[in-house]
């Protein structure tokens, strides 16, 4: 959270005011980082749809970088709790067209996991499966 609140300064203040939620003591990231997307993705929905755009940049950054970086953990995160998240919220309740509104921001790792996703919900039960080909 502290790279997309770095790249999203506008959901600071929605962020500040629950922080003290989705805490989770159990977990190495003391957060429930699934819940913690679905919140932050709900902010970039709402920043969308009032056609503010100027992050989006930046965040997309960040969730290339989630994808490259990160461990097993933060790239399934990625994929699943900010991709995923983001083609279902848009979808079943903003009404926003996710590739239109959202895929141009994607770096090329981001854009690879979109397909797969989009593979998947048309029926492909391997297109999440890692590979030895950067995915």
């Amino acid at each position: 959270m502290p790279l997309l609140l770095s790249a999203c300064p506008s959901v600071v203040p929605k962020w500040e005011a629950v922080a003290g939620e989705n805490v989770d003591e159990d977990d190495p990231s003391k957060r429930l980082c699934y819940l913690d997307a679905g919140d932050f993705i709900r902010h970039l929905v709402e920043l969308r749809l009032a056609g503010r755009i100027e992050e989006m940049p930046a965040v997309f950054e960040v969730i290339e970088r989630l994808h490259v970086e990160g461990d097993h953990y933060v790239r399934e995160l990625a994929t699943i709790g900010y991709l995923e998240g983001l083609q279902m919220r848009t979808v079943t309740e903003a009404g926003l067209d996710p590739e239109q509104d959202f895929r141009p921001y994607f770096g090329p790792v981001s854009n690879k996991w979109w397909e797969r996703l989009n593979r998947l919900w048309a029926g492909d039960a391997s297109a999440l499966r890692e590979d030895d080909s950067g995915g």
